[in-house]
């Protein structure tokens, strides 16, 4: 695994709250998603991560999806 890994939950929401924004969100600037070739991913893999290839897409993630499993599994 990679130093720079964040462990990172995408399906938690954000806390909504009665307060008025003080601007903070209205800078979000997205950067477009990257390409992955095959052979792209297959030089950028880690011993912990697996390709997911399907007719559309091709996926990097982690072997151990859950962040607890991970850490058994790395002391393991």
């Amino acid at each position: 695994a990679r130093d720079l890994d964040l462990e990172y939950n995408v399906c938690k929401t954000k806390n909504l709250t009665n307060m008025r924004a003080s601007g903070a969100d209205d800078a979000v600037v997205l950067t477009t998603p990257k390409k992955i070739t095959l052979e792209y991913a297959l030089e950028y893999i880690g011993s912990d991560e697996l390709i997911e290839v399907t007719p559309k897409n091709i996926r990097l993630r982690k072997k151990f999806l859950d962040a607890n499993d991970r850490k058994r599994k790395k002391a393991a």
